[in-house]
C-alpha cells in the first residue's frame, strides 16, 4: 500500500518538478555561472574571471547610485503602503456593522481600492506620466486650482522629486491589494473578543493597537516581505516614466535598470549576471532579517 502511494506521489510530482527545474532552477544556476565569466551574450565561449565582476560592482558609481535608490525605496514603500492599507482596512471593518462586516457599502469601496491592481505596470507608467506632466498635468493643474501654484514642479525632471514621484506611484498601485488583504484578516477576528474590549471601555485606537494589530500581524509580516521585494525592483515604472531612463542625474536609477542596460546595451552579460546574483543575496538577506525582526508570538483563541 505504501509503495503504491509513493509511486503515485512520484508520478504526480515528476512533471511539475521537472518543469520547475527547467524553467526556474536552471536559469538561476546559469545566472550564477555567468556571473563569474566575461560572456558578452553572443560569443560561444565565456572565460572565467573569478570574482572580478563582483569586485567591479563596488567601484561602479552607477550601480552604487541604483543600490542607494533601491534602499530608499525599501525604507519608504513598504512602510507607507502598510500604514495606509491598515488605516483604510480599519475604516472598512470597524465602522457601522452590516451583514458582510464593516459599514454599509464597504464592498464598493473595496472594489475602488482594488482597481489599480487591474491595471498593468505599463499602463500605470504612462498614466502617471500624464499626471506628472509639468505644463498641463493633472497634479500641477490640481495644485493651481487650489491656489497652490507655488508648489507646482517638474516632478520627473527634478532630482529631488523624481524618486518620490515614482515611489508614490508604487504605493498607490499596491495599497489597494493590501487593503483587501488586511480587511479580510480583520474580519476573521472573533467578534466576541472585540465586543469584550468595548465592554471594558477600550476605545477604537486601543482596540486596534491591542487586539486587531496582533491578530493580523502575520499578514502584515508577509505583506512587508512582498513589498520589500517590490521595492528592490521598480524597473518597469522607472523605465517607462523617467527621463534617461534613470534620470535626472541618476536620481531614479535602480538595480534592475542598471542590470538591463549592462546586458542589453553594453553586452556585458557576465557583469549583469553579477548584479543579479548580488541583488538575489541582498533580497534573501533582507527577507530573513525582516522575518526575524518582525517575529512575534502567535495570538490564538481557544
Amino acid at each position: 500500500m505504501r509503495h503504491g502511494k509513493n509511486r503515485f506521489l512520484i508520478g504526480a510530482l515528476a512533471a511539475p518538478l521537472l518543469l520547475y527545474g527547467v524553467f526556474v532552477v536552471s536559469p538561476y544556476a546559469q545566472a550564477f555561472y555567468l556571473a563569474f565569466t566575461d560572456w558578452n551574450g553572443l560569443a560561444g565561449q565565456a572565460d572565467n574571471v573569478g570574482f572580478a565582476n563582483f569586485t567591479a560592482l563596488w567601484s561602479d558609481g552607477l550601480f552604487l547610485a541604483a543600490l542607494r535608490n533601491n534602499g530608499l525605496m525599501l525604507l519608504a514603500v513598504p512602510l507607507l503602503t502598510i500604514v495606509l492599507a491598515l488605516f483604510f482596512a480599519a475604516l472598512l471593518t470597524m465602522g457601522r456593522s452590516d451583514r458582510h462586516g464593516g459599514f454599509r457599502g464597504s464592498g464598493a469601496y473595496r472594489i475602488v481600492y482594488f482597481f489599480p491592481q487591474l491595471l498593468s505596470v505599463a499602463i500605470l507608467g504612462v498614466l502617471f506620466q500624464f499626471v506628472y506632466t509639468p505644463n498641463n498635468g493633472l497634479l500641477n493643474g490640481l495644485l493651481e486650482a487650489l491656489g497652490l501654484g507655488s508648489l507646482t514642479r517638474s516632478w520627473l525632471a527634478e532630482p529631488a522629486w523624481a524618486l518620490p514621484a515614482v515611489m508614490a506611484v508604487m504605493v498607490w498601485a499596491a495599497v489597494g491589494f493590501y487593503v483587501v488583504l488586511f480587511a479580510a484578516a480583520m474580519e476573521s477576528i472573533p467578534r466576541d473578543v472585540l465586543e469584550a474590549a468595548r465592554l471594558d471601555g477600550a476605545g477604537r485606537l486601543t482596540t486596534f493597537r491591542r487586539i486587531t494589530l496582533p491578530f493580523v500581524w502575520d499578514t502584515v509580516q508577509v505583506a512587508y516581505v512582498y513589498l520589500g521585494i517590490l521595492a528592490l525592483d521598480g524597473f518597469a515604472l522607472v523605465q517607462i516614466m523617467t527621463v534617461g531612463p534613470g534620470g535626472p542625474d541618476n536620481a531614479t536609477e535602480v538595480v534592475g535598470l542598471t542590470l538591463y542596460r549592462a546586458a542589453f546595451t553594453y553586452g556585458e552579460f557576465g557583469y549583469a549576471s553579477a548584479m543579479g546574483v548580488t541583488l538575489f543575496f541582498i533580497t534573501l538577506t533582507l527577507t530573513a532579517l525582516a522575518l526575524r525582526a518582525t517575529r512575534r508570538e502567535r495570538v490564538e483563541i481557544a
